[in-house]
């Protein structure tokens, strides 16, 4: 009898002592939410405990949820933080979702959170960026480029600078293209626009012209931004490529004239050099038969087919027209075309 007394003094006591800790370490947490109308049991207290889940974060979170009229568990954030999220960044971005009339429910905001997770982004900044838009520099001020270089259909080069105006679109924040992917899309654009002028001067006239082109494509689809408008910031006229591709084109031009009128230079060379050894051939073979008129003579003898007397004639014939040739100044015996060039 004496000993169950004492148990049950001492599981009293254990009770007591458990009671006192709990107090102690979830009193204050406890009696801060309950005051605040966001009430905790302790059993949630000690388990968010044991789950390693810091206590006093989610349920200030959960308190600053409530108190703003967004229904939110103990649970839920404990699941979150489990998650790797943020919770308090998580709570502060619906908290201004909600001030600003922005729809914007629990499972959205955590979506985004563990996106933007090692970035430079998060929920709470794409929340104020849907509130208050951002401006992006096209191309960014810190980069190697300092402004967007397209060539008009007269060849002149502009060179464009725009400022891009945008705003989260939380809707397809979780998956959607970046601000490089709105860069890369708006410089296209401008340069596909300015390409499609017909001179220089119209778009200087009117620089609007570009932005509302480029503005009429929809390139924030598919992205985590909607772009509210498009600002041409400054235009600058570069050099005259149109000139420069033609002066180049000129002169690759003459190159191919002059190779080819070497060719063919070197060409009638080649036919002359062929046609003076046509002639010297020719010559040979005209010395070649005239070489045979004193063999035929002499054949002619000793057949009897020539005389004495006809041979005379012969030589008497050919002095005749040689004394001729000398008295008419054809000294190399053009006119006759039989006498080789002596």
């Amino acid at each position: 009898m004496v000993t169950g007394t004492f148990i049950g003094i001492g599981i009293l006591i254990l009770v007591i002592v458990v009671l006192i800790v709990v107090i102690a370490n979830f009193g204050m947490i406890w009696l801060r939410a309950k005051s605040s109308g966001a009430a905790v049991g302790f059993i949630e207290l000690v388990t968010l405990r044991i789950q390693r889940v810091p206590v006093a974060l989610v349920v200030d979170s959960r308190i600053n949820a409530v108190n703003s009229g967004i229904p939110v568990t103990t649970d839920q954030l404990a699941a979150h933080h489990r998650a790797g999220g943020h919770v308090d960044w998580v709570t502060k971005s619906l908290i201004n979702a909600r001030k600003a009339n922005i729809d914007l429910v629990f499972d959205k905001a955590c979506a985004i959170d563990l996106a933007t997770k090692g970035t430079s982004k998060n929920v709470v900044e794409a929340v104020h960026t849907s509130v208050n838009p951002q401006v992006i520099d096209c191309p960014p001020a810190g980069g190697s480029k300092r402004s967007i270089d397209a060539v008009a259909k007269d060849g002149i080069v502009i060179k464009a600078r725009a400022r891009v105006t945008v705003r989260s679109n939380l809707a397809n924040f979780v998956g959607g293209a970046t601000e490089d992917t709105i860069i890369a899309r708006v410089g296209e654009g401008i340069v596909s626009s300015i390409g499609s002028e017909q001179s220089y001067k119209d778009v200087l006239e009117n620089p609007d012209r570009i932005s509302k082109n480029v503005l009429a494509k929809g390139l924030d689809s598919n992205t985590a931004f909607e772009i509210l408008s498009i600002d041409i910031a400054d235009v600058d006229v570069g050099e005259n490529v149109g000139a420069k591709l033609q002066a180049e084109q000129a002169e690759s031009n003459k190159l191919v004239a002059q190779a080819q009128a070497e060719v063919r230079r070197a060409a009638a060379v080649a036919q002359e050099q062929e046609m003076t050894a046509r002639v010297a051939e020719m010559q040979a073979k005209v010395v070649e038969a005239e070489a045979q008129v004193p063999l035929a003579m002499a054949e002619a003898f000793r057949s009897g087919n020539l005389g004495i007397m006809d041979y005379y004639r012969v030589k008497n014939l050919a002095a005749d027209t040689d004394m001729r040739s000398k008295i008419a100044g054809s000294d190399d015996g053009s006119s006759n075309p039989g006498k080789p060039k002596s």
